[in-house]
């Protein structure tokens, strides 16, 4: 029987257990000293696309998720809903994923639970943001209340406790989103790094990237830094890798690229009553059927099944 730590094959590819995984993305995130980079990924598909395109990790977007399923980003969508689709991405992909986590869906408890059952199902790590449930997206409106530093960091302990090293555990600060400043900010990444945090997401919604980099200069990486520049898109990476940032997050432009695309081929399609015009501009089918792998498929019926003679009976 095989245990847990060792490698499992689901859908036709081999993936790593849940601690090999958190190896990959600690070593992404923490042990590494090159600026790295995690795609968006909301399904197995966009999971793959971006594996495909080079990427060497992936984030399981909260925003994203919801959206594919039809929820806003304000805990509508539940932990199980959110852990199933986490367990697709992880089967199309041998790419580590780092989940967003939100803020735990609960207390101290559900977190640890969450956590439990992301690793279970081969996630490689979570992140917590410091709100309280239900959340709203970091973008919308201006009602942003903050948890408890102390509550907070219990949580973090929490998921510590519950998993170990076989997550990486991302611990993300709204302080800046919520108008509390740097130095709120600055304590609460202390606090979270004495509860066991592997890293540190800064989040901001400005337009520039200065209250980032001035959090990086004086954090001077006690933790590595995760940064998601959702708003601050024109700052260039030079200026990231200069303050010494680890991780850049491109947290939901796979989503939004498929809102785009869905929106103007269903337009055209609408509009001129016919597919002819759109047929090159869309994916092939044969890329389709290559992005699922359907030829391990068909290698994997000629290893397998029976191979028949013309009378119907198998051949001996």
């Amino acid at each position: 029987m095989q245990t847990q730590n060792q490698s499992v094959v689901a859908n036709g590819r081999r993936h790593h257990a849940a601690s090999g995984a958190a190896d990959k993305l600690r070593n992404q995130i923490c042990c590494n000293h090159e600026l790295s980079f995690l795609m968006e990924a909301h399904d197995g598909l966009s999971g793959a696309i971006a594996e495909r395109a080079g990427f060497k990790g992936l984030w399981a977007s909260g925003l994203s998720i919801s959206c594919s399923l039809g929820y806003r980003d304000a805990n509508e969508a539940s932990w199980t809903q959110l852990v199933d689709v986490v367990e697709r991405m992880v089967d199309s992909t041998d790419l580590p994923v780092l989940v967003d986590g939100d803020s735990g869906f609960g207390n101290f408890n559900n977190a640890r639970l969450l956590a439990r059952k992301l690793q279970q199902r081969g996630a490689a790590g979570v992140a917590l943001e410091d709100k309280g449930f239900p959340k709203m997206n970091s973008f919308v409106g201006d009602r942003h209340p903050l948890a408890d530093t102390g509550e907070f960091s219990g949580r973090l302990r929490a998921v510590k406790d519950a998993v170990g090293d076989d997550l990486v555990l991302v611990a993300r600060i709204e302080a800046l989103i919520a108008g509390h400043g740097m130095d709120e900010a600055l304590t609460r990444a202390h606090a979270y790094a004495e509860a066991g945090a592997d890293a540190i997401l800064i989040h901001s919604r400005k337009s520039v990237a200065d209250e980032i980099l001035a959090f990086a200069g004086a954090w001077q990486n006690r933790l590595p830094v995760v940064i998601v520049p959702t708003k601050y898109y024109r700052t260039p990476v030079s200026a990231y890798r200069e303050a010494g940032i680890s991780t850049v997050i491109w947290a939901n432009h796979s989503m939004r690229a498929a809102i785009a695309g869905m929106r103007d081929i269903c337009g055209r399609i609408i509009a001129e009553q016919s597919i002819a015009g759109i047929e090159g501009e869309v994916a092939t089918l044969d890329e389709v059927f290559g992005l699922l792998r359907y030829g391990e498929l068909a290698a994997a019926e000629e290893r397998y099944l029976p191979q028949h003679s013309g009378n119907g009976h198998a051949k001996a």
